[in-house]
């Protein structure tokens, strides 16, 4: 029986006091919160683990950890630090004045690259010269939560390389190239949709930050205007190294070199679980820790002092997952068990159900238990999968709701609090939690009504 079945709603406060602990301490007490993140994790977690041990027991408790921490969130944070560590290591110098068109040209540029080197990929790569590009500005939070919005989530939606839930697409059975032939003009419009309303806010605060004086030319300094080149270009070859390694973690299980004479993958079973990790697993994980090693190992310390690169933001990120991976644990549990008796069965409906979750959830098992739901309808026509036939227009509706909805939180995508921290490291001051949350009731909420009108109805 799904463990799901027998909790109760109230199992997943543990979870909601997470999320509001992020959001609310660091209004009130910002500096004690700088300083006990970890410790409010651990609170937290041990508010949900305690009762749920008295309960199932102390093995259900583990394999329940072990699921948690150890298959999905210690991948999650290596994968993070890895591309945090190489891309860190790119520096493009040069001047890059924050102007209206090339803030459009860098997002632009961003939200292509991100289905291709992942959002977090794109993400690393990029933040730095965004925000040094617009130093000279008083007024460039919009440009962060933008960016947020653009390349660190709704970019990664054309290939499975783009965003882990479309991945997990893949391994049951969407084709690659599917998703970037049906969703490709969402995208377009929501592309055009932001940018527009971004070059006239930016443009408007552009005018008013010339007004008081301020000017690009101030990026130059004495040395006067520079040409654009990058250092540490080396990284560009490990940051590929780092998508090889998400590739075999997909692909491995699939080759019968690396296969039992049962079909089932080389690995083993960790002590007194059914948890079983398949060698991609450490294949992936060494691979990109490699990547990360040789990165900090040829990188000048100059170049990556260039990018003002500290370990602070990445540290966060650790510190509050590991939290939020532990407490939701009943959250996705209960998700699972009851989420084909939902009565969701059209494309309006899993677009929105998938997004609202997506937001606060992991989005990768949200697009697995609605792809199941859908799968479970066993739909005439339409893609098959390993869950079942899935009607293309509800496979879209899932795809595009899992991506582009992570952008409604700063904990809806991987990206989304990095990003956060580094613009904050350099003295950005972004839009609180639930502040941030508002940028996205009145921006992208709009866009997603469109999106429905248009594809989902």
């Amino acid at each position: 029986m799904e463990i799901g079945e027998s909790l109760p709603i109230w199992s997943i406060i543990p979870f909601v006091g997470m999320l509001l602990s992020i959001a609310i301490f660091p209004l009130v007490k910002a500096a004690w919160w700088e300083k006990h993140q970890l410790h409010v994790a651990g609170f937290w977690s041990l508010l949900f683990l305690i009762p749920f041990t008295a309960v199932f027991g102390f093995h259900v408790t583990y394999e329940q950890l072990l699921e948690s921490v150890v298959v999905d969130y210690i991948p999650f944070i290596v994968l993070l630090f890895g591309l945090f560590v190489v891309a860190g290591g790119i520096a493009i110098k040069g001047t890059i004045a924050g102007t209206p068109k090339t803030n459009v040209v860098l997002l632009l540029i961003g939200t292509v690259l991100a289905s291709w080197i992942g959002t977090t990929g794109a993400a690393m790569l990029l933040i730095r010269p965004v925000l040094k590009a617009n130093a000279w500005r008083e007024k460039k939070a919009h440009v962060v939560v933008f960016f947020i919005f653009l390349v660190a989530n709704m970019g990664g939606c054309l290939t499975p390389l783009g965003d882990p839930p479309l991945f997990l697409g893949y391994l049951r059975g969407v084709p690659f190239f599917w998703t970037i032939e049906h969703i490709l003009p969402i995208l377009i419009l929501n592309v055009i949709i932001l940018l527009a309303v971004f070059f006239v806010m930016d443009r408007t605060l552009y005018k008013r930050e010339i007004a008081t004086g301020r000017s690009p030319h101030d990026l130059e300094g004495n040395e006067g205007k520079q040409p654009i080149r990058i250092e540490g270009a080396h990284n560009i070859a490990l940051l590929a190294l780092v998508i090889v390694a998400v590739i075999l973690n997909g692909s491995i299980p699939n080759m019968p070199l690396f296969q039992n004479a049962d079909g089932t993958v080389f690995g083993f079973t960790i002590p007194a679980s059914e948890v079983y990790l398949g060698i991609q697993y450490f294949v992936q994980i060494a691979l990109i820790l490699l990547a990360a090693f040789l990165s900090l190992k040829t990188t000048k310390k100059a170049t990556r002092e260039l990018n003002d690169f500290n370990y602070e933001p990445i540290a966060e990120v650790a510190r509050l997952f590991i939290g939020i991976f532990i407490t939701m644990i009943p959250a996705l549990a209960i998700l699972r068990a009851h989420g084909s008796d939902l009565g969701i069965d059209t494309p309006l409906e899993f677009f929105w159900a998938t997004g609202a979750l997506s937001s606060f959830l992991d989005n990768s098992p949200t697009y697995v238990v609605f792809l199941t739901a859908a799968g479970a309808l066993d739909a005439a026509e339409g893609v098959v999968t390993t869950v079942g036939t899935v009607a293309v227009t509800n496979l879209l509706a899932i795809s595009a709701g899992a991506v582009f909805m992570g952008a409604n939180t700063y904990i809806g995508n991987a990206p989304n609090f990095m990003v956060k921290n580094i613009a904050e490291a350099n003295k950005v001051k972004m839009p609180s939690f639930f502040g941030y949350i508002g940028w996205s009731l009145c921006i992208l909420i709009p866009v997603f009504i469109i999106d429905s009108l248009l594809f989902f109805l």
